[in-house]
């Protein structure tokens, strides 16, 4: 699977990609448990090609939160802060400080701009 291809498609298409992917994986290592792998390098290429469709996806993704608007963005933010208390909370502190620094990026824009 090539680069170029991946980024020609869609956002379904790319989920789907990787989520076949992702089953071949799980096919070729139970099969690498219980017998020999004709070619053992196949393995090494599916979790290349996993990879490839998440930083793709996780490319998109950013885009998309750069062109959100001041309110969308505080709103996410303020979402993200309730959900701090779940499991998996490093996840969404994550999330919390990339959105806290586009919000102070934004704002330094806007005041350099003036």
């Amino acid at each position: 699977m090539k680069a170029s291809d991946l980024r020609n498609a869609s956002d379904d298409q790319l989920a789907l990609t990787l989520t076949e992917t992702e089953k071949h994986l799980f096919q070729l290592r139970f099969q690498s448990a219980t017998d020999r792998l004709e070619t053992p390098s196949e393995i090494k290429k599916a979790k290349h090609d996993i990879a490839r469709v998440k930083t793709l996806q996780r490319q998109r993704q950013l885009v998309a939160l750069g062109k959100i608007g001041d309110a969308d963005l505080a709103a996410q933010l303020a979402g993200l802060q309730e959900k701090i208390e779940l499991p998996g909370k490093r996840r969404f502190k994550r999330a919390i400080v990339r959105l806290e620094t586009i919000q102070t990026e934004r704002a330094a824009q806007k005041g350099s701009g003036k």
